[in-house]
Parts: structure tokens; C-alpha cells; sequence
């Protein structure tokens, strides 16, 4: 499933709950722009941002051997290391510096973007500016775990969006044979992360983009089995809904699926993949409680095409159950159209 790269960045954007961010690192989007290339693009675009409103500085704590004494002495490191006698101490203090945590990551990916592979010769010398402006600030070995270090509050709220560039980067980097270079994995290729894309996509689409339902998440569903042994019961898989709409009245329940094939062929006919019709109806059956809009909830499998849209629907007593696709090949207002007509019920 070939997904033209803007569509891309809005689904990424939407995901991240980003919007706001994405109008203002303005890129422009050519049909030959590739993943590696857009990344660099917004990137380039951001830390051009950064530098323009002044980069994030906070105290940076240190512990340092130094000539004479400078905040908090360290008094038993330094009678350990004999320095007194050289008129040095080991001291704790706090400097008012740009070398934070987030300032480093930034710093560190664009080390990263630099040397990976395939990366746009113009885009490339324009990072390496970019490093040049920031050569005061230390890079970081960067992990999956360093990025929830990242402290956000109304005056460095853009970084979050920086942040979030940054993961997909080191995420979709690794080392290559050559030491101290790196390739890019494109990660549409892999149906895990582009499920994942796609479901947290739909979400916050409906979060940001509709009115008629105030609330939008996930849902954990329990299972609706008469009384068992406690012991038996931890045995069963949690079902949590991917997203559920509701308002006081009605209720929505959306399985959103990324596939690259939309139905299964069997005996050369198209059907519904079983396995997300199960759940989908499972969900539905054990959701329902006293409340009339959980009997007459509706239930949807959302999946993404780039050829054909497909609109069935069934019922089960007062459950509507929709099967919907949405052309991820199309212009993105023709998109956004196509979400909100899925809703509209």
C-alpha cells in the first residue's frame, strides 16, 4: 500500500495531536520527496523554529573537580581524592545552560539524520549548518527510555512536537556495516507500526475534528461470563476497543484495522477477515449493560485503501454493524470528508 507522503505527515501529525505544530513547520511536498527526506525536511524546519524564538534553557546540574570552591563542596570526595593540598575541590552546582536533555537529543538526531544513508545531498549539508549553530550543546547516546525525560510546559510546548520527530528518527535509524553510519528502515513497510499509525490517527482525528460525541477513547470492555473462580478469571485476554465514541444517547464502538489487503480471498471471493468481525461482535455483546444506547451500540470495522472503498452493513437486534474503508490515496480534504461521513449514523 503505497501512501503519498503528505498523507503520511498529516496521519503522524494527527496522531501525535500536532496540528497546531504542523501549520507552523511549514514544508513543502513534492511527489518525489521520500520518508528519509521528510523527516529531515521537518526537522531542518523545526530546529530553524527553535533558533528563531531562542532555544530552551533550564539549570544543569554538575559535579566537578575545579580550582577553588563553586556551590555545594563535595567534602568527603574531596579529602578522598587528596585535592585540598592543590587548592581544587569537587563541588555540586547548577549552571543556566542550553544543555538540557531535549536540546541534546535534537542535537544527537541531527548527528544521526547526517550520517544515515540515502538522505537528500541538499537537506544534508543544510543539518550540518544546523549543527554548526548548535556545536555548544553535548550529544547524548540516545535510547527509547530518554524520551520520557522530556519535561513540557507552556513556554517549551513546541518541543513536544521536536521530540516526537526525533523518536520516529531514532526509531527508524539503525546502524549500518559501515561504523558510524546508519540506514533508514521506513517503517510503512512494517504493519505493526503502520496499525499503530493509523488506529491513534483515527482517535485523535475524531478528538480533534468532530462535535457530536464528547467522548473519545479506548474502552475496556469486562467479560460478561456468569460467576467464576477468581483463579479462572486471570486467564482471560483484557479486551480494550481501539476507539468508542459516545454522548448521552448513542455510542460508537471503531476497530480500526491497517492491512495492505482489505478483504481475504476465498475461493477467489472477497470476505471479511473472521478474525476482526469476532471481535468487533465480542465487544459489542460485552459492552452492553442497562443502559439503552450500550443495547443499540454501533459497531464499525475501519479499514485504509488506496483502490476500493467498500460500505456493508448488518444487524444484530439492535446492533448496527458497519464495515467501512477510508482512501488513504486521496486529497486530504476528500479524507477528512470520509471520516466524519462514517459517523454520521
Amino acid at each position: 500500500m503505497q501512501i503519498p507522503i503528505e498523507n503520511i505527515y498529516y496521519l503522524l501529525c494527527y496522531a501525535w495531536n500536532k496540528l497546531d505544530e504542523r501549520e507552523r513547520v511549514n514544508i513543502s511536498i513534492d511527489g518525489k520527496t521520500e520518508i528519509l527526506d521528510l523527516f529531515a525536511k521537518v526537522l531542518i524546519n523545526a530546529t530553524k523554529l527553535l533558533l528563531k524564538r531562542g532555544i530552551d534553557k533550564s539549570y544543569v546540574d554538575h559535579t566537578e573537580e575545579i580550582a577553588g570552591v563553586k556551590g555545594k563542596v563535595q567534602i568527603s570526595q574531596t579529602l578522598k581524592s587528596n585535592l585540598l593540598f592543590k587548592q581544587r575541590t569537587i563541588c555540586a552546582f547548577d549552571d543556566f545552560s542550553s544543555n538540557i536533555i531535549s536540546n541534546r537529543i535534537l542535537v544527537s538526531t541531527i548527528y544521526r539524520l547526517i550520517r544515515t544513508n540515502g538522505l537528500d545531498k541538499q537537506l544534508k549539508n543544510e543539518l550540518v549548518s544546523l549543527q554548526r549553530m548548535l556545536s555548544d550543546i553535548d550529544q547524548i547516546e540516545i535510547s527509547s527510555s530518554i524520551f520520557s525525560q522530556i519535561k513540557l510546559n507552556r513556554n517549551n510546548y513546541f518541543y513536544g512536537f521536536v521530540m516526537n520527530v526525533c523518536q520516529i528518527i531514532y526509531e527508524s535509524t539503525l546502524p549500518s556495516e559501515e561504523q558510524g553510519k546508519f540506514k533508514f528502515s521506513d517503517f510503512t513497510r512494517d504493519d505493526g507500526k503502520m496499525n499503530q499509525l493509523f488506529e491513534a490517527f483515527i482517535r485523535n482525528f475524531y478528538r480533534i475534528e468532530q462535535q457530536k460525541y464528547k467522548t473519545v477513547k479506548k474502552e475496556t470492555i469486562k467479560w460478561q461470563f456468569d460467576k467464576a473462580e477468581n483463579e479462572s478469571y486471570q486467564y482471560l485476554p483484557q479486551m480494550e476497543t481501539d476507539i468508542t465514541l459516545e454522548n448521552d444517547t448513542e455510542k460508537i464502538i471503531i476497530d480500526a484495522k491497517f492491512y495492505r489487503e482489505t478483504m481475504t480471498l476465498n475461493y477467489d471471493k472477497e470476505k471479511i477477515k473472521s478474525a476482526n468481525l469476532y471481535q468487533l461482535f465480542s465487544y459489542l455483546l460485552n459492552q452492553q449493560d442497562s443502559n439503552l444506547k450500550t443495547q443499540k451500540a454501533t459497531g464499525i470495522l475501519l479499514y485504509p485503501t488506496i483502490e476500493t472503498d467498500y460500505n456493508l452493513n448488518f444487524k444484530y437486534h439492535e446492533h448496527k454493524i458497519q464495515i467501512r474503508t477510508v482512501n488513504l490515496n486521496s486529497n486530504w480534504r476528500v479524507i477528512s470528508a470520509r471520516l466524519k461521513e462514517i459517523i454520521e449514523l
